[in-house]
């Protein structure tokens, strides 16, 4: 039987809690938890990809409760997915569509090869199985195959995609998008874009026209603008924020390939440093391994202990999602992945 979404989340996640559940056994083994463990633990918390402040805030929380206490390695295990937990549950909010927006518009942003043109389709998909009626842009003009990747998924989930020609210009394309899931009453309007980071000021002058020209049309859009950002990049994921909240207003993020990386303490960093709401993480391959976070689970999945989650209305249980087929060839890995 295929594994479920929570499931898979927690083999994503097995090489970042073989590393830091490895790393507290090694410490902790019925010993007190005194300034050198500390200072131990510290060095592991930073190691796994959780940042310097996370650590810092880990270890002052353990040095108040615990400090010159024995402990074991399943207790440090436990206090620490709490601490994780409290971290990420204000940010662990579900992307959902405004329903007095129709269309609510949403544009979709990141470096190239973080998985941005998948993200669409898999969110086409998701809220198109929940009764939404979706739309979606293929903006960047500048790349064929993320044109016809979007193409397959709009041809797998019944969403219209509004595509032009080679290298059309993305803001006019974006404006007409919006003109027409307007007329036909779209809930939803997903507009892919470019992202082509190593020349900042271009890709700001073509984000910020593609804005500019909505508001034409519709002065609120876009409502939403969410930042996919692939885990296997570690710390780069902070400096990426960073460089897109300069670009343009941020809303959400989105968080693509925790399937295996080492570097899935990143999402932690990225709550702690921005407090911007994580609406997804996507686990795999499968169209339906892209979900709504949960803070507690993560938390758990992260450093080992069991996941124990309460199934949303909206998510199907697990073994249930997975008779969907898998992406056509080509669907999900094109040569530049979007």
């Amino acid at each position: 039987m295929a594994l479920g979404f929570f499931s898979r989340l927690k083999a994503g996640l097995s090489r970042s809690t073989q590393k830091l559940s490895g790393g507290l056994s090694a410490v902790f083994t019925r010993r007190k938890l005194d300034d050198q463990a500390l200072e131990e633990l510290e060095d592991l918390l930073i190691s796994a990809d959780l940042g310097p402040s996370v650590a810092e805030k880990v270890i002052d929380s353990f040095r108040r409760s615990k400090f010159g206490k024995e402990v074991t390695d399943e207790e440090v295990r436990q206090a620490l997915a709490e601490e994780i937990a409290n971290i990420l549950q204000p940010v662990a909010i579900p992307f959902e569509p405004d329903p007095k927006l129709r269309p609510h518009v949403v544009l979709v942003v990141g470096v190239n090869g973080t998985g941005k043109t998948t993200t669409i389709g898999k969110m086409a998909r998701f809220y198109g199985e929940q009764g939404k009626k979706v739309m979606m842009v293929a903006g960047d003009t500048f790349r064929a195959a993320a044109v016809e990747q979007l193409q397959v998924w709009g041809e797998r989930t019944g969403a219209p995609v509004i595509a032009g020609k080679p290298n059309a210009d993305a803001a006019g394309l974006a404006f007409e998008a919006l003109k027409r899931a307007t007329a036909e009453g779209a809930d939803l309007l997903l507009v892919d874009t470019a992202g082509r980071l190593h020349n900042k000021s271009a890709l700001m002058e073509e984000l910020a026209k593609i804005i500019r020209v909505m508001r034409k049309f519709d002065e609120t859009a876009p409502h939403s603008v969410l930042l996919v950002l692939d885990a296997t990049t570690g710390q780069n994921a902070v400096e990426q924020v960073r460089v897109f909240k300069e670009l343009v207003n941020v809303t959400g993020l989105v968080v693509t390939k925790l399937d295996g990386s080492a570097r899935g303490g990143i999402v932690v960093a990225l709550a702690d440093a921005f407090g911007l709401p994580v609406h997804l993480v996507g686990v795999g391959e499968q169209a339906d391994d892209l979900r709504p976070f949960s803070a507690e689970a993560f938390a758990k999945g992260l450093v080992g202990d069991s996941i124990k989650v309460i199934e949303r209305d909206d998510m199907p249980a697990e073994g249930q999602a997975e008779a969907a087929d898998a992406p056509p060839s080509g669907a999900e890995h094109p040569q530049q992945p979007g």
